[in-house]
């Protein structure tokens, strides 16, 4: 087969699909991998560390003309990547955007016999871990989130006892416990601070408090907050209510707080309000995962950083693309495992029967097949980060 690798055309978006190494197991397995022109720049890869991979460096309109199977990083609705991009008998997976795309793109899509497969979807089985490429570009948005908090704030995260006083530990608070929380709880806790992490999950608490850091319990009723593979499930505006009750108590006294609630399909829980946020010491830093649907806190403007009542709010939407050659190895690796799972004697094979391809199929053949958004929005995780995340995301 043609595997091509496109470039980005989303402004802030530095990673690339498949990075050489990849190619190059692809190019020994006898595929041939064409690659736009500077497509791995915003990763420090080189288009000559792509052609001595035993690539084919051409120009993005060639390589849209020319493959087989299309690996991208962002999909449909982002900067250049429309269904009318493709053509017929196509192949395109990556994270596709699956609860942004619209009918009509889908319908499009199905017109022009495109096989079109959103990695957001995949199910949470230990066969699939390999492929989840939301963990792994989480992970490194856990890990941005604490890093940059601790760039920004003016006080130091550890403590330190010296001839000239001892300087107190910042305050490190991160409501939700998923991959990117724990990311950023694990981050905090290496870079010193005093480290507080919540979830309503309590089944959580044991992963929190491996990490050195501290759990906070709330005085909430969680029964049925998690679902049977123990995610989180969305709850009602009560609960939400006396949530961020309980919260007014907590976010004041933190010097940094990273929020990571989302819901997919559904805009992200409003946790904090501009009242605890502006109760925070002058200084202090948000930053809110979440912000790509919304936000989890009240002031969060996505892709812009405000102040409120002296606190500095990030609302970011790629902080993976922050970390763009490790975020590009990790998430060629997830379309390498996907890839392989989804070929049989060297060929496509389309087998619904497999939970991982019919999962996340959402165009084939014509038809447009999402019948497991809605079952997701309903039962996924509401702490993992991910925009992209998720996320993310």
């Amino acid at each position: 087969m043609i595997l091509g690798v496109p470039a980005s055309e989303t402004p802030g978006e530095n990673r690339v699909a498949i990075v050489p190494p990849v190619a190059a197991e692809f190019v020994e397995a006898g595929h041939e991998v064409v690659v736009a022109e500077g497509a791995g720049a915003g990763a420090h890869w080189s288009d000559t560390e792509y052609t001595d991979a035993g690539c084919e460096i051409l120009d993005q309109e060639t390589v849209f003309e020319r493959a087989d199977v299309l690996f991208q990083v962002q999909g449909f609705g982002t900067e250049g990547f429309g269904p009318e991009r493709y053509r017929s008998g196509q192949t395109v997976i990556g994270l596709l955007g699956p609860y942004e795309v619209t009918e009509d793109e889908l319908e499009t899509l199905g017109e022009t016999d495109v096989s079109a497969f959103a990695l957001e979807l995949l199910p949470r089985i230990s066969r699939a871990q390999s492929m989840d490429a939301l963990s792994s570009q989480s992970s490194l948005a856990g890990y941005q989130a604490a890093i940059a908090a601790a760039e920004e704030h003016p006080k130091m995260f550890p403590m330190e006892m010296t001839a000239a006083g001892t300087v107190r530990p910042a305050e490190v608070f991160v409501i939700g416990a998923g991959v990117a929380g724990l990311k950023a709880i694990a981050t905090a806790e290496r870079l010193g601070a005093s480290t507080t992490g919540y979830d309503i999950r309590l089944e959580v608490k044991q992963e929190v408090e491996s990490l050195g850091a501290d759990f906070l319990e709330l005085d909430l009723e969680t029964a049925g907050s998690g679902d049977e593979e123990g995610y989180a499930r969305e709850m009602d505006e009560a609960f939400y209510e006396e949530q961020r009750h309980q919260l007014e108590q907590v976010v004041p006294e933190s010097d940094v707080l990273i929020t990571t609630a989302a819901i997919p399909g559904a805009p992200a829980p409003e946790l904090v309000t501009g009242d605890m946020i502006a109760e925070m010491d002058d200084g202090s830093v948000v930053i809110d995962l979440s912000a790509p649907t919304g936000g989890n806190c009240e002031p969060t403007e996505a892709g812009e950083t405000v102040t409120h009542g002296g606190v500095t709010i990030h609302g970011p939407t790629n902080l993976p693309a922050e970390t763009s050659r490790t975020a590009s190895q990790l998430y060629a690796n997830n379309l390498q495992s996907f890839f392989e799972n989804l070929q049989e004697d060297g060929e496509l094979h389309f087998d619904l029967e497999d939970e991982i391809i019919d999962s996340t199929l959402l165009v084939h053949d014509g038809d447009v097949r999402n019948p497991h958004i809605d079952d997701e929005t309903e039962s996924e995780d509401t702490t993992a980060a991910e925009t992209e995340e998720e996320n993310e995301d």
